[in-house]
C-alpha cells in the first residue's frame, strides 16, 4: 500500500464577491479539482505550482487541517480528518508560516518539551538529536531563544522539531523562502541525507526549483487544481521540448551560422565566434566533429536544460494546453 493515496481530491470554497455598488453575491471556487496521486514509502516528491494553483491546500488536506469537499485521501493508511490525532504522531510538518517551537524558550528546551508532547523514548529522542544537530550545525545556537535565531537558524529548529518524534512522513511548504546561501545549502544537504537514509517519505513544495532539482527524483506539478505533469524531471524537459544546448567558442568567426544535421544554431554571439547550439537529434561529439572540419575550436561547453524556463512557460500555458503538452494528452 502506498503511504499517500489521493483519489479524486477535491477543495471548494465560498467566497463573497463584489456585485455592485452594495451588494456582495457567494461564488465557488475549486482550489483542488480530483487530484489522483500515489506516494510510495521512501519517496522524494517534489510538488510545484504557480501562486493559487492548489500545493498548500492539497497539503493541509494530507495533514487534517482541512476536510475535503468530495474524493479520498489515505496517509499512512489512516484518514486525515478523523484520524487526525494519530496521524499527528506518524507525520512531520514544516510550513513557513507556522511554528511548533516556542518562541521565548531557548531551542534545546523546544525539543525536550516535544519529546514529552510525543512521548518519545528518550534514548530515540537523543540520537535522532544527535544526528540534526550534527548535520545541520544546531550546536552553536542550542541555547538560544527562539525569538532570537535567525530565520536559517529558525528553519533548522524547526526541521529538527518536525523529525524528533520519527515521522514516516515530512511535509514541508516553502523551507527554504527567504534563507541565505548558507543556510540554504544547510537544508538541501540535510534533506538529501534524509532522502538518501529512505526512511522517511519527503513531500516538499517550493518556488525554488533548485531544491527540486537537487532533491527529487519525482516531480509533479498542478496547476489551476489539477495534476498537470506526473514524472522525472527529464521527462517534463522531452515532453515540453527543452534541450540541452553546445556553445561553441571559436577562434575566427565563419561567414555563416553552420548547417550541423539535428543540432540547429539557437544563437550566434561575440561577433559570430560563439555559436549556440540546440541538441535535437545530433550527439555533443557529432556536434564537435562537424565543427572541427570547418574551423578552429577554442572552447567547447554544455548547458543543461533550465528547469525555470521550462516551468515558467507550463506555467503561462492555458489550463487545457498544458495538461495536453506536459502529459501528453490528446
Amino acid at each position: 500500500m502506498s503511504v499517500i493515496e489521493m483519489d479524486g481530491l477535491r477543495k471548494e470554497f465560498t467566497v463573497r464577491v463584489k456585485a455592485g455598488p452594495l451588494r456582495r453575491e457567494k461564488r465557488t471556487v475549486t482550489a483542488v479539482d480530483g487530484v489522483d496521486l500515489r506516494v510510495e514509502r521512501g519517496e522524494m516528491l517534489g510538488y510545484i505550482g504557480p501562486n493559487g494553483a492548489g500545493k498548500s491546500t492539497t497539503l493541509k488536506m494530507l495533514t487534517g487541517v482541512l476536510t475535503p469537499s468530495a474524493g479520498r485521501a489515505r496517509v499512512c493508511g489512516l484518514r486525515p480528518v478523523a484520524d487526525r490525532t494519530r496521524l499527528a504522531l506518524r507525520i512531520g510538518v514544516v510550513f513557513g508560516q507556522r511554528s511548533q517551537l516556542w518562541w521565548d524558550l531557548p531551542l534545546r528546551d523546544s525539543f525536550d518539551l516535544l519529546r514529552h508532547v510525543y512521548r518519545v523514548p528518550a534514548g530515540a529522542h537523543a540520537a535522532r538529536l544527535a544526528r540534526c544537530r550534527e548535520l545541520l550545525d544546531l550546536d552553536g545556537f542550542l541555547d538560544i531563544p527562539v525569538r532570537q535565531l535567525s530565520l536559517g537558524q529558525r528553519m533548522r529548529g524547526e526541521l529538527t522539531a518536525a523529525l524528533l518524534h520519527g515521522p514516516e512522513v515530512l511535509f514541508l511548504d516553502e523551507p527554504t523562502i527567504g534563507l541565505d546561501v548558507v543556510s540554504k545549502q544547510a537544508v538541501r544537504g540535510f534533506l538529501a541525507e534524509l532522502g538518501r537514509a529512505g526512511d522517511t517519505t519527503l513531500v516538499l513544495t517550493t518556488h525554488d526549483l533548485a531544491d527540486i532539482e537537487r532533491l527529487c527524483r519525482r516531480l509533479v506539478v498542478i496547476d489551476h487544481g489539477r495534476v498537470v505533469h506526473d514524472g522525472s524531471i527529464a521527462e517534463l524537459h522531452r515532453r515540453y521540448g527543452s534541450r540541452r544546448m553546445v556553445v561553441a567558442e571559436l577562434d575566427v568567426a565563419l561567414p555563416e551560422p553552420p548547417v550541423l544535421p539535428g543540432a540547429p544554431v539557437q544563437r550566434v554571439e561575440a561577433d559570430g565566434r560563439r555559436l549556440v547550439f540546440a541538441l535535437e537529434r545530433a550527439s555533443v561529439a557529432e556536434v564537435v566533429a562537424g565543427l572541427a572540419g570547418l574551423t578552429t575550436l577554442r572552447d567547447i561547453s554544455i548547458v543543461e536544460p533550465d528547469i525555470e524556463e521550462v516551468v515558467t512557460r507550463l506555467y503561462r500555458a492555458p489550463a487545457g494546453g498544458a495538461a495536453s503538452a506536459v502529459t501528453g494528452a490528446p
